[in-house]
Parts: C-alpha cells; structure tokens; sequence
C-alpha cells in the first residue's frame, strides 16, 4: 500500500516549522535523520522522501545536504503554485526543478503543484492544463494539490491568516471539487493528465469525505497518492481506528504517506509547527506507521531508489 514515506510537510515554511525554535534547522535535520533510520529499520526497501520544501529554495537543500540529512533518503520534493503565492511565473517551472537537480544527486518529486479557482475556475483550468506541458517528463512523481475545496469552517494550515489578504483566501479553492462535491471546470482537464499526474489529498481526522474521495480517484484513473499521516492526531481518542480505516480505503491507491505536525504537548512550545520536546517519539510514531501499513515487500526488500522514470 505504502509506495513510499515522506518526513515533513514544507518545512522551510513557517506554517509547518517554526524557525524561532529552529532558525538554522539543525534540530529538523536532526529528528529527520533519526526518523529515516527507525524507517529503514522496518522497511529497508520503503523510499523516503524529504518534506517538499515551499518556497523552492536550492540554499535549504545545501543545507540538509551539509547537515547529512539526504543521506539515508531516496528523494527530495518541492511544492510550487506560482499563479497563486510564489514570486515566478508558471513557465518558470522546468528552470525551478533544475534549480534543485544542480545540488543534488536525488530524484526531485513535485509533491504539489496546484491553481486554486479564486479568481475564476477557468484561470485554474487553463493552469492545470499549461501545468501537465510543462511538468512533462520533469519529474518522476507529480502530485496535483488537491482533490477536494477545503471546507470554510475547518480554516487553512497557515501562520498567517488574514494578514496574506486573499492569498490565504485562496486555499480553501484549490481542489477539483468544491466544498458540496460539485466538479468545476478543471476537472475535466485533471482527467486528461492521469495516471501520469497523481493527486495530493489531506484526509483531516474522521474526514466524512473519504468514501468519495476514493470513489472520485478510481473515476478519475488516478493510481498515486500522497496523503498524510498526522503524529498530533495519534493522540486523538481511536486514532489508530481512523488511521487503519483511511488505509484500508486508499489500500487500491500507491500511497505516499507523509508524517508530519508535532502533538502540541510534545512540542518545545505548544504548537504543530514546534520541534520536538523529544524527536525520537517523532521517528517511533513513523516506525509504528510503516510497521502497520508498509508494503511487506518493503519490508522484505533491500533499500531502493525512489521510483526515477518521469511519468509523463
């Protein structure tokens, strides 16, 4: 089920690490190195995969390099979405992936990439489309940001909230769906781009969308998936209950599975961005996951490169 494991979430960001607990990432590098060796421990033959990083930033990769922290993975990511929050335009993309494959020797994955619908939803589905031309034959693995709107009420995994001005705006109308599950324009043009494009989809605790979802992906020819397992939520009430449940549905789907969000009680401050009181509860919450939901050839298997053949 599990095609590969992805430690973090766009860690040089600061909605996802905290760089005043952290401002030289050491303590980052630090946990990820210790979390890849407790993986390889239970699966020699699962691909790991650094966090896609956001913005995409060839000075941060040299500095996980320096620090060691590529050593034990198979990949590295990165996450753009130039019509939307960063300073390039959308032809810049080939020129953005060089970037990285010039200071390492890894496989680079787009582990998102998306247009949100904000402004109109044929802005988005003119840049899915202008997005597969010129993704193409890129990367080995392309992850399309997302499936599903999210929803208003649940608000957007963000520091900073209202001070982007319609930038934060803009994450809740990034899926191919809205919110109720009506398909908009892009939809039609997503469908164009499988199986070559995977979907990128966050599944929050007991997400009532998730039958759908997989209903949604098999129709659409969808066969990668990146998804994310979420330390904090390990201490909800059954949350193995809700982990065991998401696999199984997505057990048809190859599944990147990325850990990811410090339990706020186990955070240096109170917060799923903080490093870790302790980072090795991080790297034994990722052994149990790949434990319980690693294919058992991974486990069987010696270590292997991440897949490197581009898709499209």
């Amino acid at each position: 089920m599990l095609e590969a494991v992805m430690l973090w979430n766009e860690p040089n960001n600061k909605s996802h690490w905290d760089p005043e607990i952290d401002p030289d990432w050491f303590l980052f590098g630090e946990m990820v190195k210790d979390a890849s060796r407790a993986i390889r421990a239970e699966a020699p033959g699962l691909p790991q995969v650094l966090g896609g990083i956001s913005p995409i930033d060839p000075q941060f990769m040299l500095r996980m390099q320096a620090q060691g922290v590529l050593d034990g993975l198979d990949a590295v990511a990165v996450h753009g979405f130039p019509l939307d929050w960063n300073l390039w335009q959308i032809h810049e993309w080939p020129q953005k992936i060089a970037e990285i494959r010039a200071v390492t020797h890894l496989p680079v994955w787009v582990s998102e990439v998306g247009v949100s619908s904000f402004g109109a939803e044929e802005v988005q589905a003119w840049g899915c489309r202008r997005t597969a031309e010129l993704l193409k034959g890129q990367a080995p693995r392309i992850h399309w940001y997302s499936l599903y709107d999210l929803p208003l009420e649940w608000g957007a995994t963000t520091r900073h909230k209202e001070a982007e001005g319609s930038s934060y705006y803009r994450h809740f109308h990034m899926g191919l769906l809205r919110q109720d599950g009506t398909p908009k324009l892009a939809l039609e043009e997503f469908a164009r781009c499988t199986p070559d494009f995977g979907l990128c989809q966050w599944f929050h605790y007991e997400d009532h969308r998730l039958d759908e979802a997989v209903a949604w992906m098999k129709r659409l020819g969808v066969t990668h998936l990146r998804t994310g397992l979420s330390w904090a939520d390990s201490f909800r009430p059954h949350a193995l209950d809700w982990f065991d449940r998401q696999m199984a549905a997505l057990q048809d789907f190859k599944v990147t599975a990325t850990f990811c969000f410090t339990p706020e009680h186990r955070g240096i401050a109170p917060h799923h961005t903080s490093a870790p009181l302790v980072r090795e509860e991080f790297a034994e919450f990722c052994a149990t996951m790949v434990r319980r939901y690693a294919d058992p050839a991974a486990v069987r298997a010696e270590a292997v490169p991440a897949p490197e053949m581009p898709l499209l």
